[in-house]
């Protein structure tokens, strides 16, 4: 089975890999994003996709518009592939690249459709407090995520999980579930089935504004957004910018669903539910854990942090060395 393969960030290469590996595949091409300016320097670097390519001396397309370069264009068609496979490629593809392929142009999208459709599914499913995500393959037509559904793989999503680790997740099971896609389309084994617009949700883009912390919303809001927007969500200590990577909700409704590693908190909670303090206030310090802020509903521990200038380090370092004390106020983002 011949293959073009489009994708752009981390979360494509095991899929890539998969098809690489596998004996009945012939990976032809690969598409992907243009190298951009990235990290410190703002130096030019290859998309992770195109890395992997280079390494498996792959021919690499990297069209700014690829609904209008026409050489790009001239070589899709040329490789008479028998299927695109797209994962996180980044651009629209136009009705001429969608009918080239025999199969189709298959798309592997991490949420479970149509909920989630749109670029950010992962991190908005976690936002929004969803305890079930997943993975769906599709046929693409061109609309956004809105072609005719083929396979679907659920996965749990814990109350500590963030984006990355889910990402991480739902590649690899969106490696699997691909190639059981491609293989079942060829023997006409699949049904593809049509989405209900009606229950259809948009994961939009993410903004910078998104990760701004409000102590005043509630705590499983406050730490739904951490963990979604995972590793960029940040608030303000003493004028400076303290960027929040990781907490724990202390609520009702989650003490119980808390790992072991938090057994002390939950023997403490009936005497912390008894804390109070504008939200932004540091209520409590537990040893060994970090510092506790009071939100507009709920406790919330702060795990990890990393203050302007500073390196990343656990709630509990922050508290010794910053010489955090109760009644200490943290500023909104």
């Amino acid at each position: 089975m011949k293959i073009v393969f489009f994708g752009t960030p981390q979360f494509a290469i095991p899929t890539l890999i998969k098809l690489l590996e596998h004996d009945e595949i012939e990976v032809v091409a690969v598409v992907t994003q243009p190298d951009k300016r990235r990290g410190r320097g703002s130096k030019t670097q290859p998309s992770a996709v195109k890395q992997v390519a280079l390494e498996h001396n792959l021919p690499v397309w990297q069209p700014k518009r690829i609904k209008k370069d026409r050489d790009t264009l001239d070589h899709l068609k040329a490789t008479q592939a028998d299927a695109f496979v797209v994962v996180a490629y980044g651009q629209i593809l136009s009705s001429e690249i969608l009918e080239m392929p025999k199969l189709g142009c298959i798309n592997v999208h991490g949420s479970l459709l149509p909920k989630y459709r749109g670029a950010a599914p992962i991190q908005w499913s976690i936002v929004n407090g969803d305890r079930t995500t997943g993975i769906t393959t599709m046929l693409m037509d061109v609309g956004m995520d809105t072609g005719d559904m083929l396979l679907k793989a659920e996965t749990a999503i814990g109350l500590l999980d963030n984006a990355h680790g889910v990402a991480v997740t739902l590649a690899d099971q969106g490696a699997e579930l691909l190639l059981e896609t491609l293989f079942k389309l060829e023997q006409q084994t699949i049904m593809p089935t049509p989405q209900d617009n009606s229950l259809a949700t948009h994961a939009r883009m993410i903004e910078k504004s998104d990760f701004a912390i409000n102590w005043s919303t509630s705590a499983i809001a406050i730490h739904n957004q951490v963990r979604g927007f995972f590793p960029n969500c940040f608030a303000t200590l003493e004028d400076k910018k303290l960027k929040i990577s990781a907490t724990v909700p202390i609520t009702q409704d989650t003490i119980d669903d808390l790992p072991e590693e938090y057994r002390s908190i939950q023997q403490q909670y009936s005497e912390l539910a008894t804390l109070k303090g504008k939200p932004g206030t540091i209520v409590k310090n537990i040893k060994n854990q970090g510092a506790i802020v009071q939100t507009s509903s709920g406790l919330l521990l702060l795990k990890q942090v990393q203050l302007a200038g500073k390196r990343a380090q656990s709630g509990w370092d922050f508290v010794n060395g910053m010489r955090i004390e109760v009644g200490t106020v943290i500023d909104d983002g």
